[in-house]
C-alpha cells in the first residue's frame, strides 16, 4: 500500500500543456491523467513534481515511465538538489519518446524544473530560460523561492556539486529552516554534518584550527565559510560547517567547547545566526572565536595504515 497521501482532484480544470522544445511538454495534472492526452501526445516518460503521486492507472502502464518528486509550492521547498536527476530523467526520456513534466497547474514547480533543463541545455541564464519558457507556455510563474535557486543554479554551472560552498550553504539554510520548524535538525539534513577532522585519518588536511588550550584539531580550512568585509575575507570571527563534535544535530543553539579539554571556543545557532564583529549577519552561524583558536599547518592526526 502507498504511503503518500490521496487527493480528490475536484478542481483540475481544462487539459493543458504546451510543447516547449520538441518532445518536453510542460503541463497541469490534468494532462499526465488524461490517458487520450498521453496517447496523442506519444509520452513515454512523465516526471511529477507534486504532494502526491499520480493515481495506479497512469501508474501502471507498461509503456511510459515515471518518476515522482514529493513537493509542496512554498518557497522554502528545495527544488534545486533535484536538477540533476530531473535533467537526466528528461534527456533519457526525450532519448525514448517524449516527456511530460507537470504539478498541479503547470505554473510553478514543473515550470521550476523544465526552465531548469532549457537553462542547462542551452547554457542560459535564469531570465533567458524563463523568457524562452514563457513564450511557449505564458503562465509560467516559479514563486520567489525557486527563482532564486534558478539563479544559483547558474552560479554553480549548472551542476550540483555536494562539495560547492554555495551549494553547502543553500542547504544550511534550508535545513536551518526545518529546525525552526520541529527544534531538531531532520534526517535527510544529517548530511551537512561534517566529520570530525580531530579524529585520527589517513590524509588528514594540513591546515587546521586548533584548540589554543590543548591543541586538538577542531576544524580543517576546507570548513571554513568565508564572508566578505567591504570586498575583503574577513577573519574576525571564524565561521565554519556544522561538525560532528558540536552535537548540533541535537540542539538548536548553544556554547562550543573543545571535546578534550572542554575550553570554551566559539558559539552556534541554527535560529539566530551571528553578526560578525564586521557588521556582516550569518545565519545560521558555527563559528570558532579567533583568540581561542590557533591555525597550523602542522599534521599530527595521521591514522597509521598497515
Amino acid at each position: 500500500m502507498s504511503s503518500y497521501l490521496q487527493r480528490e482532484d475536484f478542481s483540475l480544470g481544462p487539459i493543458s500543456y504546451n510543447e516547449i522544445v520538441p518532445g518536453l511538454f510542460l503541463g497541469s495534472l490534468s494532462a499526465a491523467k488524461d490517458i487520450g492526452t498521453l496517447s496523442k501526445l506519444k509520452i513515454t516518460h512523465i516526471l511529477t513534481i507534486d504532494t502526491c503521486p499520480l493515481p495506479r492507472t497512469i501508474v501502471d502502464l507498461s509503456h511510459i515511465c515515471t518518476k515522482f518528486i514529493q513537493l509542496s509550492d512554498l518557497p522554502k521547498e528545495d527544488l534545486l538538489s533535484h536538477f540533476n536527476d530531473t535533467n537526466v530523467f528528461i534527456e533519457e526520456g526525450l532519448a525514448k519518446g517524449a516527456v511530460l513534466v507537470h504539478c498541479y497547474f503547470g505554473v510553478s514547480r514543473s515550470a521550476t524544473v523544465v526552465i531548469a533543463y532549457v537553462m542547462k541545455k542551452y547554457e542560459l541564464s535564469y531570465s533567458e530560460a524563463f523568457e524562452r519558457v514563457k513564450s511557449k507556455r505564458s503562465i509560467v510563474f516559479p514563486n520567489q523561492g525557486f527563482v532564486s535557486q534558478l539563479k544559483l543554479y547558474k552560479e554553480l554551472g549548472y551542476e550540483i556539486k555536494v562539495s560547492d560552498m554555495k551549494y553547502k550553504l543553500f542547504r544550511l539554510t534550508m535545513a536551518a529552516d526545518r529546525v525552526r520548524k520541529v527544534k531538531i535538525l531532520p534526517q535527510n539534513f544529517m548530511d551537512l554534518i561534517q566529520i570530525d577532522p580531530g579524529l585520527p585519518q589517513c590524509q588528514p588536511e594540513p591546515n587546521t584550527y586548533r584548540c589554543q588550550k590543548c591543541r586538538r584539531v577542531l576544524a580543517s580550512e576546507s570548513n571554513l565559510i568565508i564572508h566578505q568585509d567591504k570586498g575583503i575575507p574577513c577573519t574576525k570571527t571564524y565561521f565554519i560547517e556544522p561538525i560532528s563534535w558540536m552535537n548540533a544535530n541535537q540542539n538548536i543553539q548553544g556554547k562550543l567547547h573543545c571535546p578534550k579539554c572542554n575550553h570554551k571556543v566559539g558559539s552556534f545557532s541554527w535560529i539566530m545566526g551571528c553578526q560578525c564583529p564586521c557588521g556582516v549577519q550569518v545565519a545560521p552561524a558555527f563559528y570558532l572565536v579567533p583568540s581561542k583558536v590557533d591555525y597550523t599547518n602542522v599534521v599530527k592526526n595521521v591514522e597509521l595504515t598497515f
